[in-house]
């Protein structure tokens, strides 16, 4: 039998007062790695959080709040960060059973994006 510790026994606890706490544990973490994942790309793309949040116009520690909790950020939020990165975000419906990883990157290596200046 293996070890239980405090972090088992919390989320027995939450379980049964709340039934769904696994699911909300597990679409947080979807949420954290997608984060990561954006995170990953403004450091690959050498970019700094002030210029990302200047393009987003956020604040530099609205932008390490987002990379570094587990903060349960909006869509459009997302959407903004990924396009400053060069990127965009596809929502798709897939049925649990046939759910695959939480973050898939397609193409190359994306570009910042450009600011209009028109």
């Amino acid at each position: 039998m293996t070890d239980r510790d405090f972090l088992d026994e919390l989320v027995d606890e939450r379980t049964a007062r709340t039934p769904d706490f696994p699911a909300m544990v597990e679409a947080a973490e979807r949420r954290r790695k997608l984060l990561g994942t954006l995170a990953e790309r403004r450091r690959e793309g050498e970019q700094s959080q002030t210029a990302v949040a200047a393009a987003m116009s956020s604040s530099q520690s609205s932008i390490a709040r987002l990379e570094t909790s587990a903060t349960d950020a909006r869509m459009s939020t997302l959407d903004r960060y990924a396009h400053v990165l060069g990127y965009r975000l596809q929502y798709h419906l897939i049925p649990e059973a046939e759910a695959g990883p939480a973050v898939v990157v397609h193409g190359a290596k994306a570009q910042p994006a450009q600011p209009d200046t028109g």
